[in-house]
């Protein structure tokens, strides 16, 4: 497969770039890839260490993945909806979606593994079984999982085409003074904290509407709604416009209030087409606990 290359790449290691551009692929797998030459710039072979320019073509041939040991786990997990085709849950902050390098337990997946055996779709493979996208460890909500590939491929063409329904709550810092907003602002990877996301105008295409439901002192409780879907979308986008996510120390402010554990967002709807016959479904979870007593800290400022 070939890997774009954007402006914020430029200059970066090759084994770098691709560790943080393939899911699941390690430096160090990267660099193996690279010694056994499954890796070309240009149609030809490349060191590790080869710095990227504007105009390469990097082509990729990912191995086969080794089957992982992803071991079926009895984990507590909030299931909204389940049939034959898929099954929606609440995701509560601080889990990880899918094992990767760090998190191979504890993760949905373990739950989903131990919940529903071996009728999760295999087209991310074995390390995603299901998966068909993603919210951060950090932000809990709604998330649809596909059971078998018709499924997930309906859902994936939903998401590509911006019809699936996708609103979250939030609190920011500082008062959000108008009443709601758009906010179409390109996202791409930052030029030089290569984990975070940046606004850049030669990003791709990033668009958040925003309503304000409530203001205190100096926070704001707000509705965002996805029109995409980039990396940490809301968190960059209301960082650009000078409202951080509260909780968001990769975005926002190192120090922060009432000792929350990330930042203050839940995936709050998720609406789509069943994949079985096209009818819409909406599906709403409130947030967590932790989110409600933030609320009542504030209002009581």
């Amino acid at each position: 497969m070939r890997i774009p290359i954007e402006s914020a790449d430029i200059g970066a290691r090759l084994d770098v770039f691709l560790a943080e551009e393939i899911d699941n692929a390690t430096r160090s797998a990267v660099q193996k890839w690279i010694a056994a030459g499954l890796v070309q710039v240009n149609e030809k072979p490349c060191k590790a260490n080869y710095k990227l320019r504007a105009d390469d073509a990097v082509d990729v041939t990912v191995p086969e993945p080794v089957p992982i040991d992803a071991v079926p786990e009895d984990i507590p997990i909030e299931v909204l909806y389940e049939d034959d085709w898929l099954i929606v849950v609440n995701k509560a902050k601080g889990m990880v979606v899918h094992p990767a390098a760090g998190h191979l337990t504890g993760t949905l997946v373990n739950a989903l593994l131990y919940r529903c055996g071996g009728s999760l779709s295999g087209i991310n493979g074995a390390l995603r079984p299901g998966i068909v996208h993603r919210i951060d460890k950090d932000t809990s909500g709604v998330l649809v999982v596909a059971k078998n590939d018709a499924a997930h491929t309906s859902l994936s063409v939903q998401l590509a085409d911006h019809s699936m329904t996708r609103r979250y709550e939030g609190v920011v810092h500082g008062r959000v003074r108008e009443e709601s907003g758009t906010i179409d602002k390109p996202i791409g990877r930052h030029p030089v904290e290569r984990k975070k996301m940046a606004v850049l105008p030669e990003g791709r295409t990033a668009v958040t509407h925003y309503t304000v439901r409530e203001v205190f002192g100096q926070y704001t409780h707000i509705d965002a709604r996805l029109e995409t879907g980039r990396t940490h979308q809301i968190r960059v986008h209301m960082a650009s416009i000078g409202h951080p996510l509260a909780g968001d120390t990769v975005y926002g402010r190192e120090k922060q209030p009432f000792k929350l554990a990330g930042q203050a967002l839940h995936a709050a709807t998720l609406g789509f087409a069943h994949p079985e016959d096209g009818r819409y479904m909406e599906f709403a979870a409130p947030p967590p606990a932790y989110f409600a007593a933030l609320l009542g800290k504030l209002r009581g400022m």
